[in-house]
């Protein structure tokens, strides 16, 4: 069957690099090709605002790559999102200059509430809100997302740059990580979310909606421990309360070689996954969050989402 029309959505972030491309076949879109790779762009120049020469090299090493893919497809229409890291970075003109120069792929800069706002159209894409409000976290290398809303509704949004590879090289300074860090830790939360604690007790959410890499994992240990069979297509995957504070405990006593044992760690995810940790027990203990959701599908999917939605709406008005 001959696909129509192809979009690519390429999510920078901090730590990893996405690509997902859907082609429109039989007046349906399809997922036709999804990958990421942890380019790691943050590392050692995060808390400065660079982006180092290594990682430089790396992204267009990784988007060099992408780039064929986006060939061998035939993708007419490419959206190339650059994120906290890039958005952040003293030197992204230059980075957003050399990936042009290497690969032809145009990368686009997004603010923390657009960024916020596809987070919301990927996980609403997953998981079934329905009338419950729920927090929706998406912990990235760089910066976290909250969304406070339910299945119809962005109530409030806000992305804070306190993402995961800014903690590790900030608090996670010993491995396994000291108690005085996880002190240190909780009160940086606490000094820093005072915006969210003010929408908490406005919109008062009960459920904790995850995404992206830190839930990714949290939930394969989940599953990995209590022999629950999970796909790569699955939309959703589970994971409890209980079942999170044993896995946190777990990951806090332990240092990275340790971690590398508990089964469902991926490499990827092995140095951020205790300080991702750290802030998802935060946020259940302080705004006594009853249930948790993870969701496979985030800012790739929901910046799909809302593009294909553009171009049915343009295609309604030539029609």
């Amino acid at each position: 069957m001959k696909m129509e029309q192809k979009i690519a959505v390429i999510d920078l972030g901090t730590n990893t690099f996405h690509l997902l491309i859907t082609g429109l076949q039989d007046g349906d879109w399809r997922i036709i090709h999804s990958e990421k790779q942890a380019v790691k762009i943050g590392v050692g120049g995060i808390n400065q605002n660079i982006i180092p020469n290594d990682g430089m090299e790396r992204a267009i090493q990784c988007l060099k790559n992408y780039k064929i893919k986006l060939d061998e497809y035939q993708v007419a229409l490419v959206l190339a999102l650059g994120t906290s890291a890039l958005r952040n970075a003293k030197n992204s003109k230059e980075v957003i200059n050399k990936i042009y120069e290497a690969t032809g792929i145009t990368v686009h800069l997004i603010s923390g509430e657009q960024e916020a706002e596809y987070i919301y159209y990927g996980v609403r894409s997953a998981v079934t809100l329905g009338d419950k409000t729920s927090m929706i976290v998406d912990i990235g290398g760089g910066s976290v997302e909250f969304i406070i809303g339910d299945g119809k509704d962005i109530f409030w949004k806000q992305s804070f740059e306190i993402g995961a590879q800014r903690l590790l090289e900030m608090y996670h300074k010993h491995d396994p990580i000291l108690e005085s860090e996880l002190v240190q830790l909780n009160e940086y939360f606490e000094k820093s979310l005072g915006s969210l604690q003010d929408a908490v007790e406005k919109y008062t959410p009960t459920v904790l909606a995850g995404s992206s890499g830190t839930f990714d994992t949290l939930s394969e240990i989940y599953c990995m421990e209590n022999n629950i069979p999970i796909s790569k297509n699955d939309a959703e995957t589970p994971l409890t309360i209980e079942a999170f504070h044993k896995i946190y405990k777990q990951l806090v006593s332990k240092n990275r070689a340790q971690r590398m044992q508990v089964p469902g760690m991926i490499e990827m995810r092995v140095d951020m996954i205790v300080v991702g940790s750290c802030l998802v027990d935060y946020l259940i203990k302080k705004f006594n969050l009853t249930s948790i959701r993870v969701s496979s599908y985030s800012l790739k999917e929901g910046a799909m989402a809302i593009e294909i939605l553009r171009l049915k709406a343009q295609q309604q008005q030539l029609s």
